[in-house]
């Protein structure tokens, strides 16, 4: 019936991939024999989907005329047939849900929160930050996880005239326990890039430091690199921003500022989805975050009347 699953022995790659193959030449069929009728907008955009979802986790087989399913994950993965606008929203690399991503902007010292948006669940933290504190002045100290420590973020702080309390990434050493990044120097007036032996390469167009043959005989390569062909680095654009990030983060009036002002922060985001409202309730990105933003309004009344909002003569006030 509607909606069964087609007859496949799942343990056989060889019928996985047949079936596979009969799914995908059904939707070709499909779409082509569409191309000439007069569709309304629903229909066009059904066909559309169906083309989009019968491409996106499929490749080419080994035979011509083959499909199976790719060995990879499509760029902006539609998730969802029914709601096409929801994406995987990944905690990590092998932890996600499916759905959409909710932003906040919270005052520090009293929870209520300034801003809100929904996006796509791919959308990272970072790239939705900037319109979360567009209406903030210069001057602001901006706080954040590492989730926002990426260089754009900080170069779009740094033109704002804020300062930013930012937990940078951790760095990943290309041999355990080995160099990292921070270990090179970068000498951008020379356009140059000093290895822990003191070896120095002239950086390429695409930022990029090549050590190469360099590399042989050195005493410190077991602790810098396993390629064959020697340690190469490619430098990000913002990498100054990065590295004053990292040392910014060793300091104790760093540690101070973001232990003191991270709990409230995270209270905020446990208020706004306690009792079921990390749940969204609607389908598309625009219904849901009307919701969302309506959501943080209660929330900041509830903050504010713990807080001791009350009215007098003159208006509203805390007391």
């Amino acid at each position: 019936g509607p909606g069964a699953k087609p007859a496949c022995a799942w343990n056989d790659p060889a019928d996985i991939e047949r079936v596979v193959t009969e799914l995908v030449w059904d939707a070709v069929e499909l779409i082509i024999a569409c191309e000439n009728l007069e569709l309304t907008e629903e229909q066009a955009d059904a066909v559309g989907m169906l083309g989009l979802v019968a491409q996106q986790d499929v490749e080419p087989g080994e035979k011509s005329g083959t499909w199976r399913i790719a060995r990879r994950t499509a760029p902006d993965r539609m998730v969802s047939v029914v709601d096409p606008e929801s994406r995987h929203v990944h905690k990590t690399t092998s932890n996600y849900r499916d759905g959409f991503k909710g932003h906040l902007a919270v005052e520090p010292d009293t929870g209520i929160i300034t801003a809100t948006d929904l996006t796509a669940g791919n959308v990272g933290d970072a790239q939705a930050a900037p319109d979360l504190i567009a209406d903030e002045p210069a001057g602001t100290e901006v706080l954040g996880d590492s989730a926002y420590g990426a260089g754009e973020f900080r170069h779009h702080l740094t033109q704002r005239n804020m300062s930013a309390t930012i937990k940078p990434g951790p760095l990943r050493p290309a041999v355990e326990g080995g160099f990292t990044i921070d270990d090179f120097h970068l000498d951008t007036d020379a356009n140059t890039v000093t290895c822990p032996n003191g070896v120095t390469v002239t950086l390429t167009r695409k930022q990029t430091a090549t050590f190469g043959a360099k590399c042989r005989g050195c005493k410190l390569r077991t602790r810098c690199t396993k390629a064959k062909s020697g340690r190469s680095i490619t430098f990000h654009q913002h990498h100054d921003l990065l590295v004053a990030a990292r040392r910014q983060a060793r300091t104790d009036a760093f540690d101070e500022s973001y232990r003191q002002h991270r709990p409230m922060v995270e209270r905020s985001i446990a208020w706004m989805i306690r009792r079921g409202h990390r749940k969204v309730r609607y389908r598309g990105i625009d219904r849901n975050r009307i919701a969302w933003s309506q959501r943080a309004a209660a929330i900041n009344l509830q903050r504010l009347l713990a807080l001791g909002l009350t009215r007098t003569t003159d208006g509203w006030t805390i007391t």
